[in-house]
């Protein structure tokens, strides 16, 4: 007979598998942009790998076959509904105007049941506090809220300005955690050598003190180590130098 702890642990070690390839194959766009479909998904698999850890009684292979079976199901959905655009509106949902030209939509939000809290605290939270400022307040179909401000409520940017500005790419991690990564080294043409005698240069003798390196796009090289010296630290909270709050 199986101890039971070690049945546990593999029925768990084989829903965590199963979810995490259920996951792979629907991808980053179902995981970050979550839709009620999505959600009721979610909740589903969940459901299934914790019955398959917790249910000893029944055999772990029905629980493990039900769930890539709905992951299969999943998966067809999502294919579904990228070539068919009707479905996908079905399944997905459609986004809904609630502000318009400064005016609430008061039969939209009815029909979504959501009411002007929501839809102040999401306005509060893309840094909007004056509703008449808002041309167009958009729902999406995962529950985030889409802002257009008015053009004369709109930030000015160089373009506005028609003010040249330079090209601002994405740094090159050099460094993490100690490890070079030597493709983003070829990438930018560069040398294991060149690394280390940048890093002596900065006083730093092993790579392995290093937590994070990266390269911009102006060549600037940015060198985070393990033990940095700061002359002052900033604490955020209330309590006192002694670690004790007064009363």
């Amino acid at each position: 007979m199986v101890n039971p702890y070690l049945e546990i642990f593999i029925r768990g070690l084989g829903a965590f598998l199963g979810v995490l390839l259920i996951t792979r194959l629907v991808g980053k766009t179902q995981v970050g942009q979550l839709t009620v479909s999505d959600f009721v998904n979610a909740i589903v698999v969940g459901s299934i790998a914790a019955a398959m850890v917790t249910d000893i009684k029944e055999s772990g292979w029905y629980y493990l076959f039900g769930l890539l079976l709905f992951g299969l199901f999943t998966l067809f959905a999502e294919y579904a509904t990228m070539k068919y655009r009707p479905l996908r509106k079905i399944i997905e949902g459609e986004p809904t105007i609630l502000v318009h030209n400064g005016k609430i939509l008061e039969n939209n939000m009815k029909k979504l049941l959501y009411h002007v809290d929501d839809l102040m605290m999401q306005l509060r939270d893309k840094g909007v506090f004056n509703i008449a400022d808002v041309e167009f307040a958009i729902l999406e179909p995962n529950g985030k809220l889409s802002v257009l401000l008015k053009t004369q409520k709109q930030p000015l940017t160089p373009g506005d300005l028609q003010l040249p500005t330079r090209y601002q790419g994405v740094p090159s991690e050099l460094i993490v955690d100690g490890q070079v990564i030597y493709q983003n080294l070829q990438q930018n043409k560069l040398t294991e050598d060149w690394l280390y005698a940048e890093l002596e240069k900065m006083g730093i003798k092993s790579v392995k003190d290093v937590v994070y390196a990266s390269l911009d796009t102006d060549g600037k090289l940015y060198v985070d180590t393990r033990r940095d010296t700061m002359p002052h630290l900033t604490d955020v909270t209330d309590k006192p130098p002694g670690g004790k709050i007064s009363q």
